[in-house]
This record gives C-alpha cells, structure tokens and sequence, in this order.
C-alpha cells in the first residue's frame, strides 16, 4: 500500500528561497492576509488533512471503484466522510472571494492545496478540483447574480461543480457538437444532449452539482464559433439556494476504465434540463477556456504528483531490497545481497523521478503567480497581458509534466520488479492513475499543436520572445556572478538551439504546413525540458549560495539539491537534443507514407 509524506520542506524552499512569494503577495490583493504564519499554518493543515484523511482512501478507493445504480452514484467508503471534513475545515473558497464565502486568499494558495490533495489521493482529489473550474469559470464570466448563488454554494462545498464538453461523436473537435439550448420566456433554456467523460458528474458527497456546460442556441453558427455556455444544476433552487426540484439531468452509466476508480466518469443526459447562459451567446468556447485552463493546470500537478507520489514510495524500497552485489564492491555484507538502492540504473530511474517532482513543483508554483497577478489586475489589458504569458506556459505545464509524471510512475514500478506490477504495494494504482493526464484536458498532441500553432505562430513570436528572454536574463546573469556557470552556459546553448530548430522549422512549414504538426511534439518536449533547466539552474543557484551558511540538517538538503541539479543536466537535459534533431528532420518522415500503406504489413 502507498503512503504519502507531504513534502513541506521542499514547498517551503520553492516558495520562500526560490520564488520569493512574500514578496509577490504585497503586489496582489488579499497577499496581506498570506502572512509567512499564516501560510505555514494552511501548508500544515493541508498538509495533515492529505496525509491522515486523504492518503488511507487511496488505495481502498481504488478497489473498490464507485457504483452506478438507476443513475445514483455511491462513491467508495471514506469518502463523502472526508468531503464532509473538506467543507467543515473551509477548504473549497480558499483563494476565492470574501463576498461570495471565500477566504479572498492568493490563488497560489489554493494551488498549493490542490498539490497536497492531488498526490495522497488523486481520485478524490477531483470532486473538489473539478469544482474549482467551475467557480473560477463563474467568477470571470458570470452576472452578479449567479455568482451570488452558484459561486457561494460553490465556495463553501455544499455544492460541486462540472465540465461538460464532449459528446460521443466528437472527440476535441468540439465543432460537431450537437447539445441544444432552446430559450424559454423566462430567460431560461431548456437543454437536450448528451455529454460524455465528464468526471465527477454524478456522486453522493454533496446535496447539488452545478454542471457547466456547452450547447447550441437555435440558429447559431456551424462549427466553433456558434457554441455557448450554460449552468445546469442538478436540482433547482430558489434564490436563496434551497434545493427545490430535480432537473432533466440524468447519470445514464459510468465509465469502466483503466484508472482512477475512486472518481465517477459519467455519461451525462440532459432531457430539458433547465439551465441559464453563463457569458455571452455564441462566446461559450472562449469562456469554457477559463475552466479548460483551470483544468489543465490541475493536470499538470497530477504529472507532478505521479513523479512525487512514484518517488516516495520508490526509494524506500530501493533501501531494503537486497539484490545482487554492487558492482564496486559489498555495500552489505551480512545480506544476501546489497540494498538495489546501490545499483546504478535503480538511481537512474529514483533520480529521473525526483528531478521531475521538484523541478515540476517549481514550474508550477512559478506558474501560479502569473495566476495572483491576472485575477487582481487593476485593468484588462494588464489582465490580458498576465493571462496571455500564463497561456503560454500552460500547454507546456500541462502536457510536459503529465508525460514525465508518467515516465516516473513507469520507473517507480520498475525499481519493485515483479512487485511493481501486482497491486499490493500500489505501484501499478499509479501508473494507471496518470496514464489519463496526458489525455484529457487535451492530449500530449493538442497542447503541442496549441503551443506551437496559436502561441508561437499566430501570436507573432511574442511570447515566445518574452520565454527566451527570460532564460537568457538569468543565464547570462548567473554565467557572470554564479555558483554554477557551467548550468547557465548550458541554459544559454539549448535556448539558443531551440530558437534556431524553430525558425528552421517555421521556414519548412511556409513550403509545407504539415511541417509545423509533423514537429510539434517535439517542439514542446525540448519546451518542456528547457523550461525546467531554467528552474534547476534557479534552485542551483539558491541551494549553493545557502550551503556554507546552513547547519547540519539543512546541509544535507541544499546537497541533494545540488546533487539532484546535476543529474538532470548531465542525465535529462541532453534529451532535448534528440526532440532538436526530430524537429530538424525530414516532414516527410511523419506524413510522407500514404494512409492506405499503413494497413500493408
């Protein structure tokens, strides 16, 4: 069975020495309740509520899965017990607005919570997750009044929230989608369609959902552009938010799937289903966007978490497994054999695992304060500007982090051997638990299409620019002034590299368009591993300047920082050139084989 120790000493280093977050917090509203007590006592609580609640459900969930019956969904034993914890301990409205029952903390708060919450327990993790969308959805695009009473529900957990996108016939292109919305007298819309993969659609834990969901109005455009948005509760209510009568929204069956059992994949049928439009008509995709991001980030702390939950339980069997003798000599000559853990290619794979989880951690946490700063913008072109640079970075987040999170539960249960693979030791719950993450929220694929087609090529390289920019900022600042020069050089080579592949590539591509999505993975996976190079070249920095002033136990610390730092340049980072020279290659090589040539064998 897996454990969990949340990894407080690591948070508080990305937090407080890398990230410097006091700092930020006296530039976003509500930053001044984020005081350094304050935001241990929360790192604490979080942090006791995943490893006591939490981490004990995640395996028994996994078993015993959730049960459909006549459109009822019963989820595994402990858990509406532990939501009934979350909503006592005011855990949902963490980083949302005091006048809607929120606490008005940062968002980088919340992100932090989710992280402790996400890697004990990930299934159950989603109910209040999903719900989190939902409200950051409301907060942007709703009226005054459905925020009153979707969002106050929303903040203090008595209700959930959903994201209803796909159908069964449409896949990511949500164009053929085929939901419709048809308004009523009173404002409202009667909604029929049916929705698919929609994850913690129905459940016993809460007395309402609120599912937000995309649909057609009579007579709206083809494709994309004539898709709107929509609130469809479960069960109706007055204005107060008393629950009144059941709405036309049914669980028709959950998903059987490979993972993440403890969490209900629904089929959602809505048979004149009441519901209300969320923004504007026909602008529905563009807002479901703020949840669609919301959610990607959240997948992009499942990687994270698949690396450090993978990692934890990994080396502590690589410590009292005896196999086979090192090959420098008896590390423990009164065992059979010595501890795996002295074997070179098991610290390969617990190393892989580690750098991923605290080089994500910091990606990620990074990437939260480009959140603060978009919600508390003073204007909308400021609000732009910061959602705009956390766009950029959100496709390579989502599907970098979720691809490596799954290297690192594949290492993980290779470290067990044999014993990876059976369920006992929870090994294989891992694995099968992120196998998911680089393919909902959009595949590995999309996310690459996304960063490398609307990011780098129509957005006209800004971004793009303001990416190198900040890489080349702090190498060449560190190659004149650093600890470790020769990780900036390396910063300042592969930055370098990756901008010249690109504008190689884009050149191919004004001969032969295939060349952009013939290129596309590749280009952000060196993206990915670049982007993480800057912060291990960051923390580097940090944990050598603090390692000759610290005492014992932070000495050992800041070394296995440095140690850590180290693999992933001469281990990791050079894979970035394989995905350099992929990129350079002939388009022809993807697309030149005939789609009838694919069935000759």
């Amino acid at each position: 069975m897996t454990t969990y120790k949340a990894p407080v000493r690591d948070i508080n280093f990305v937090i407080n020495e890398l990230l410097d977050y006091q700092k930020h917090y006296t530039q976003v509203p509500g930053g001044e309740e984020a005081t350094p007590d304050m935001v241990d006592a929360i790192i604490g609580e979080a942090a006791k509520f995943a490893e006591e609640v939490l981490a004990p459900l995640n395996q028994p969930g996994d078993e015993h899965g959730c049960k459909w019956e006549d459109g009822n969904v019963t989820t595994p034993p402990g858990f509406k017990e532990a939501y009934d914890l979350w909503v006592e301990g005011g855990w949902q409205g963490l980083s949302h607005p005091a006048e809607y029952g929120g606490q008005g903390l940062p968002m980088s708060m919340g992100l932090i919570k989710s992280e402790l919450v996400g890697t004990a327990n990930w299934s159950w993790g989603m109910y209040p997750g999903l719900s989190l969308g939902a409200m950051n959805t409301l907060l942007v695009h709703g009226d005054e009044q459905q925020k009153n009473l979707y969002l106050s529900k929303l903040c203090e957990a008595t209700w959930t929230g959903t994201m209803c996108l796909t159908e069964p016939h449409c896949g990511s292109d949500l164009g053929q989608m085929k939901s419709r919305a048809e308004p009523q007298q009173d404002g409202s819309y009667k909604l029929n369609g049916t929705k698919i993969f929609i994850s913690a659609g129905e459940h016993d834990m809460a007395e309402n959902i609120v599912h937000i969901v995309l649909a057609r109005t009579p007579g709206a455009p083809e494709g994309t552009k004539g898709i709107s948005l929509f609130i469809v509760p479960k069960f109706l209510s007055d204005n107060e938010g008393n629950v009144t009568e059941r709405n036309g929204v049914n669980c028709g069956n959950i998903e059987k799937k490979m993972g993440i059992h403890g969490n209900a994949t629904c089929v959602i049928n809505f048979d004149d289903a009441t519901g209300y439009m969320l923004g504007k008509e026909n602008e529905g995709l563009a807002a479901m966007f703020t949840f669609m991001n919301t959610a990607r980030i959240g997948t992009a702390i499942q990687g994270l978490a698949a690396s450090e939950l993978a990692y934890q339980n990994a080396w502590p069997y690589a410590m009292e497994r005896y196999s086979m003798r090192a090959l420098s000599g008896s590390k423990n000559p009164d065992k059979a054999g010595d501890a795996i853990i002295h074997h070179g290619d098991v610290r390969r794979m617990l190393l892989t695992a580690r750098a991923f989880a605290e080089g994500g951690r910091a990606m990620i946490y990074d990437a939260a304060k480009y959140a603060d700063l978009m919600v508390s913008a003073p204007t909308e072109e400021e609000r732009d500007a910061y959602e705009n640079e956390l766009g950029f970075l959100t496709p390579i987040l989502k599907a970098f982090l979720t691809e490596t999170g799954l290297e690192s539960a594949s290492n993980a249960m290779q470290v067990f051997g044999g014993h990876g693979f059976i369920k006992e030791h929870g090994m294989e719950q891992i694995y099968r638990d992120a196998r998911i993450a680089t393919m909902y929220e959009g595949t590995t694929g999309i996310q690459a299409m996304d960063l490398i087609g609307r990011k780098v090529v129509l957005d006209g390289f800004k971004l793009y620019a303001g990416f190198s920019k900040k890489l080349y900022k702090f190498g060449f600042s560190s190659l004149l002034k650093g600890k470790r020069r020769r990780y900036s050089a390396k910063l300042i080579s592969y930055t370098l590299n990756l901008n010249w592949k690109t504008v190689k590539m884009l050149a191919r591509a004004s001969r032969n368009r295939d060349a952009v999505s013939a290129a596309s993975y590749d280009f952000l996976m060196y993206s990915g591993y670049l982007s993480m190079a800057y912060y291990w070249a960051m923390m580097a920095e940090v944990a050598a300047e603090k390692l000759d002033s610290a005492d014992s136990g932070d000495r050992e610390f800041y070394q296995a920082k440095l140690e850590t730092a180290e693999f992933y340049f001469s281990r990791l980072l050079p894979r970035a050139k394989a995905h350099a020279a992929a990129m350079d290659s002939s388009t022809d090589s993807v697309m030149g084989m005939a789609p009838e040539r694919f069935t000759l064998r």
